[in-house]
């Protein structure tokens, strides 16, 4: 039984070896809730990017229709 407890070996782990180097493929800790809350920040900061460009495109186009008269 190997040191990694379980009986798990590095590569089952996401670890590989490649010329004497180990490489680290493991996924990233991040629980479940962690990816909720990231994804959550990443909805709310596209939504005021997006209400930003819609007040930016609305003030050009008011500049631009007090231009015409």
């Amino acid at each position: 039984m190997s040191h990694y407890g379980k009986g798990i070996t590095p590569r089952q782990e996401g670890y590989t070896i490649k010329d004497g180097r180990l490489i680290n493929d493991a996924p990233d800790g991040m629980t479940g809730i962690a990816k909720a809350s990231s994804m959550r920040q990443a909805i709310k900061n596209s939504k005021k990017v997006n209400q930003i460009a819609t007040a930016i495109e609305l003030a050009e186009a008011k500049k631009n229709f007090r231009n015409m008269f």
